[in-house]
C-alpha cells in the first residue's frame, strides 16, 4: 500500500527542489494537491514518479506533465492571489487545481470531454469552487481575458489567439518546439504585441498538432 503523504513529500524534496523548484508559496500548495486523485485508477501507485502520465487510449495524445516539467513551468507564471487564469490542456485538472489555490480563479480548457468530466468531478471533490474545466475553442473566452495562461504541451508557435486572449500585461507559458525538445518561455503582452523570454529545456508531447498556428483550435 502506497503512503500518499510520504510520496508527495519524496516528489517535493527530490524531483521539485532538486530540478529548481524553490518558490515557497508554490511548494506548499503542491503538497496540500493529491496526484494520486488525477491520474488512472490503474496507475495511482504510480502517480508520484518522474515521468509523463499518459491519459486514454495510445495515440489520443493527452497526458500529465511529470511533475518536475510542470513545478518549472508554475513557478514561472509567477501566479499572484489576484490573476485570473487559463489552464490549457488541463487534462483531469491537476494543475488547474494547484493554480487555484494561487489564483483568483482558474479556468482548464481541456478537448477530450470525458477527461473534462473527470475534471470538473475532481476539482468538485477538493472542493475549489473557483476552479472550473470547459471544453471548446480558445476564443469562447473573448479578447483580454486571462492574467496568465499556461500550456501543458509544446507549440510549434504562439497562435494568435493564445494573444488575443490575454489582458495586456498578462503572460504565457508554454513550450517552444526546437527539434525534438522544447524551450520554456515566458511571453508578456504589451500593446497587443508579445515580448519573450527563454529559460530552459524541457519536453512535453505537443498540445495540439496544427499546421497553421492562425486556426489553433483547442
Amino acid at each position: 500500500m502506497v503512503d500518499f503523504d510520504r510520496a508527495r513529500q519524496v516528489m517535493i524534496d527530490n524531483q521539485l527542489r532538486a530540478g529548481g523548484v524553490t518558490e515557497a508559496r508554490l511548494l506548499s500548495r503542491i503538497r496540500l494537491v493529491p496526484r494520486e486523485v488525477f491520474v488512472p485508477q490503474s496507475r495511482r501507485d504510480l502517480a508520484y514518479v518522474d515521468d509523463i502520465q499518459w491519459f486514454g487510449k495510445p495515440g489520443a495524445n493527452r497526458f500529465m506533465p511529470a511533475p518536475a516539467t510542470l513545478g518549472r513551468l508554475l513557478q514561472l507564471a509567477e501566479i499572484a492571489a489576484d490573476d485570473t487564469v487559463l489552464d490549457i490542456g488541463a487534462g483531469t485538472g491537476y494543475a488547474t487545481a494547484i493554480m487555484a489555490g494561487m489564483a483568483r480563479s482558474v479556468t482548464g480548457l481541456e478537448q477530450d470531454a470525458a477527461l473534462a468530466a473527470a475534471a470538473a468531478a475532481n476539482l468538485a471533490s477538493l472542493g475549489l469552487a473557483n476552479a472550473s474545466v470547459v471544453t471548446g475553442d480558445i476564443t469562447q473566452f473573448g479578447v483580454g481575458r486571462f492574467d496568465v495562461m499556461l500550456a501543458q504541451g509544446m507549440l510549434d508557435s504562439v497562435p494568435d489567439n493564445f494573444i488575443a486572449a490575454l489582458k495586456d500585461g498578462g503572460r504565457l507559458v508554454a513550450l517552444l518546439r526546437t527539434g525534438t525538445v522544447g524551450i520554456a518561455h515566458v511571453f508578456v503582452k504589451a500593446g497587443g504585441k508579445l515580448t519573450a523570454r527563454a529559460e530552459f529545456n524541457a519536453f512535453l508531447p505537443p498540445l495540439q498538432a496544427s499546421t497553421r498556428h492562425e486556426e489553433f483550435v483547442f
